[in-house]
């Protein structure tokens, strides 16, 4: 869920830590400081006082700063926050009750425990699986960070690993190759873990800013944008879906060949070897750079192996990049603008419609689905549920396994020709849907994002295309759109684009307005246009009751144009505010929208959207 949703959704005491922080950011000159400063100037009060869109780009803006602070509280060492963050940063733990994470961190305990009491046997073992170049990795890193530790026991100072201390062993754990669960588990071995209450937990964790506790709903909101910066905290390049879908890629002896490397038990099955991976925190890097090649193979030959993994596996042709660090560069900047996105691929609807056929084809998918993202709602196949977690359409089809891909496909009637998880993309697009939720991207012509979306269209045709849009929408929200009416009014010098009935000889006439340049700016032109059609309706005896226009934004000058007009009962409404106001109205108690509330000259959605959910 996005940071600007959540605050939203919280008052002003379960948003105080997280604001204190940002606060004390911005007070030490940080590297944005002008950039938040215009943010800031539209508002006397301070920070506690601007919105929170505003306070999200704040973040944005700060994230550098923050993420030096997080780095600052790893020298609390029996904080665990590593174990903490390594579980809320977990694709599907964005969202959770209290008691969700307890039993998360209660089990993430255990399974340490019981981890690091096999790695201590190991040690001893000389006949354990473990080489002995590995066990001199782990002994050479064991020993710096007693060191590191014990010395200021040794001094009569409290035991913590300084800042100094804490990046010298990051240092030192990635020359020697060591995983984020490796790391863990001899930290651990020196520093036994101590159950923290859960009270104690969640107080911790919000003090720090990293999670927002909301006590009405009892329920714990990490926010995406916090998620990614946690991540790079904990040198997690990608998110696990991506990791995941890259490692099915790779043949199961390269996964075993892995597994080796970082003591994971060969005798799992391929799919449980591959979701270790994913735990143990192998680098993203690293496992490109050096583990998923043939032994011996040629710079020149890896090359290859990964274009040849991002064109046919990943879908992504032309991968940039002269070097092969480069490339990795690349395709980890490419899953961060994937991630960051919020395009579904698919409509709404389409996605629920997918996940519903899912559920018929495969009965077990929502225990699987469940279990994988550690959700605590017992269904979880919805559309707006899994969006709210970040899980998208292709998420859920990465961790279907072939077989019942395949039989997903043959009994849904799929194109079987080509990629598989393509093809039902393909298949449930939806493309009127779609549209919709590319209304303001149609009102700004904008070819490009409805290309990225998923949308194929003339740009001869989207102003007409917005027109057939706008009808849809008004309809949706109870207007009878009287094409009829329209045409019997119309000549072929007038063509008003819709007319809304309201019965008893009272209509209002709606205009829509495409535009490119930002500010809808030619308001000269747009009134005679629309008093010739106020002049039509009147001859035949009709009382227009409103006049709107719709285009994507409009111009400053353009708006007092409006406001020093006398003639007509016009209102001016944006693409946006039209299409937020068409989304509260499906759960408003209303049948017919209350066309009175169109009464401002630039609608205010604010307003309107307070009415409705009343």
């Amino acid at each position: 869920m996005k940071l600007e949703k959540i605050l939203d959704k919280l008052g002003s005491i379960e948003k105080n830590s997280f604001i204190k922080i940002i606060d004390n950011i911005i007070s030490k000159s940080p590297k944005n400081a002008k950039q938040i400063d215009r943010i800031l100037s539209s508002s006397d009060k301070g920070l506690k006082s601007v919105d929170n869109q505003n306070i999200s780009k704040i973040f944005a803006l700060t994230e550098m700063e923050f993420q030096d602070h997080i780095k600052s509280e790893f020298q609390e060492i029996t904080s665990q926050l590593d174990i903490l963050i390594d579980i809320i940063i977990r694709d599907g733990n964005c969202i959770m009750k209290q008691d969700w994470l307890s039993r998360l961190y209660d089990t993430e305990v255990k399974h340490l425990k019981s981890k690091i009491k096999s790695l201590n046997a190991d040690f001893e073992n000389d006949k354990s699986e473990l080489s002995n170049f590995r066990k001199r990795d782990y002994k050479i890193y064991k020993s710096c960070l007693k060191t590191a530790y014990h010395n200021d026991i040794e001094n009569n100072r409290d035991a913590k690993i300084t800042s100094d201390e804490l990046s010298i062993m990051i240092t030192l754990s990635e020359q020697l190759g060591l995983s984020q669960e490796e790391v863990k588990l001899i930290n651990y071995s020196i520093l036994p873990i101590k159950k923290i209450d859960i009270q104690d937990i969640i107080k911790g964790l919000k003090n720090i800013g990293v999670i927002f506790y909301s006590n009405k709903e009892n329920t714990i909101y990490v926010a995406d944008e916090m998620v990614r910066m946690l991540r790079g905290v904990r040198k997690k390049e990608v998110a696990e879906k991506f990791y995941r879908r890259t490692l099915k890629l790779l043949r199961e002896p390269i996964i075993n060949q892995i597994g080796r490397e970082h003591n994971i038990d060969r005798k799992l099955s391929y799919s449980q070897k591959i979701e270790e991976i994913i735990k143990e925190g192998v680098s993203f890097t690293s496992l490109l750079l050096e583990h998923i090649y043939k032994q011996g193979s040629t710079l020149t030959e890896r090359k290859k192996t990964l274009n040849e993994l991002c064109e046919k596996g990943l879908n992504i042709p032309n991968l940039k990049g002269s070097t092969l660090d480069d490339k990795i560069q690349s395709l980890i900047h490419h899953f961060e603008n994937v991630e960051r996105d919020e395009k579904v691929g698919i409509s709404l609807d389409g996605f629920d419609k997918m996940l519903t056929e899912l559920n018929i084809s495969l009965p077990k998918l929502n225990k699987d689905i469940r279990e994988q993202f550690e959700l605590q709602d017992e269904y979880v196949l919805k559309a707006d549920f899994l969006l709210d977690y970040n899980i998208k359409p292709r998420d859920i089809l990465d961790l279907i396994n072939k077989s019942d891909l395949t039989k997903f496909i043959k009994e849904n009637g799929i194109k079987q020709r080509g990629d598989d998880i393509l093809n039902i993309l393909e298949h449930y697009k939806d493309v009127e849907n779609l549209f919709l939720e590319n209304f303001e991207n149609v009102a700004y012509r904008n070819l490009n994002l409805l290309k990225d979306n998923g949308i194929t269209i003339k740009e001869s045709e989207l102003g007409i295309k917005f027109e057939e849009l706008t009808k849809t929408i008004l309809h949706s929200i109870g207007f009878n759109v009287d094409e009829t009416l329209k045409n019997s009014l119309n000549t072929k010098k007038d063509m008003m684009d819709i007319l809304l009935n309201l019965g008893n000889k009272e209509i209002i006439i709606v205009e829509c307005k495409t535009s490119k340049e930002k500010g809808y700016n030619k308001f000269s032109t747009v009134s005679r246009q629309l008093k010739s059609y106020q002049n039509l309706a009147l001859k035949n005896e009709l009382r227009i009751v409103k006049i709107l226009l719709i285009a994507p934004e409009f111009s400053d000058d353009f708006v007092t144009d409006c406001e020093m007009d006398t003639e007509m009962n016009l209102s001016l409404i944006t693409a946006s505010t039209l299409s937020n106001i068409a989304d509260a109205f499906k759960s408003s108690k209303y049948n017919e929208f209350p066309h009175v509330l169109f009464r401002d000259i630039v609608i205010n959605e604010d307003r309107i959207l307070k009415a409705l959910s009343k």
